[in-house]
């Protein structure tokens, strides 16, 4: 794996409130929204290998929240006025090192207690990509990676949850399918 210079501390962020609808309703600082488990909007993205394989990392033990913990590719938040699909972009390049082309998969809503004390309350758009190259994350947002075969990320999921974030859990309850056909439909079909 290798490593390249940290990026600048995003904690005083601002994320997008959000209503059960997803549309906006203001901003709020990034910790402030979590202590208080405001409902915000966020992205997720799942990168694919050519082979099938999914690119997981593992969260820098110095993140805000549910650090150390194995989650997908890339997490983040829009920016205000970003659009979602730029935002999961250049989150990927940020914190992965990686670029290509995403697509929308779906958008789900959770809320889950983490870490710190803090109150994850998001409605989430998620995004897929391929990519067949090495990452080159931010070590100040992913300590580690790993492409896995769905099938062994299941069984680890299964056999110890408490190593992987709420979300990704959430993912592997609800949207296994959607994640599963990622790895087994031909690439020119996504």
């Amino acid at each position: 794996m290798t490593e390249r210079a940290g990026r600048a501390d995003t904690s005083a962020d601002e994320v997008i409130l959000v209503d059960a609808n997803d549309v906006a309703t203001g901003t709020m600082g990034k910790l402030e929204a979590h202590r208080l488990g405001r409902r915000h909007r966020a992205l997720s993205v799942i990168i694919r290998d050519s082979s099938g394989r999914l690119l997981l990392q593992r969260r820098a033990e110095t993140k805000y929240h549910s650090g150390g913990l194995w989650t997908n590719t890339c997490c983040s938040h829009p920016r205000p006025g970003e659009g979602i699909v730029d935002a999961a972009a250049r989150r990927l390049t940020e914190e992965m090192g990686i670029a290509c082309p995403l697509t929308f998969l779906f958008s789900t809503h959770y809320r889950a207690a983490v870490s710190n004390g803090l109150i994850e309350d998001e409605i989430v758009h998620v995004f897929r990509g391929r990519f067949d190259g090495t990452p080159v994350p931010d070590p100040a947002e992913a300590s580690a990676w790993r492409w896995e075969h769905p099938r062994e990320v299941e069984r680890q999921l299964a056999n110890r949850p408490q190593d992987y974030t709420v979300w990704f859990q959430q993912f592997r309850r609800e949207f296994w399918a959607e994640l599963t056909e990622l790895t087994t439909r031909p690439a020119t079909e996504w």
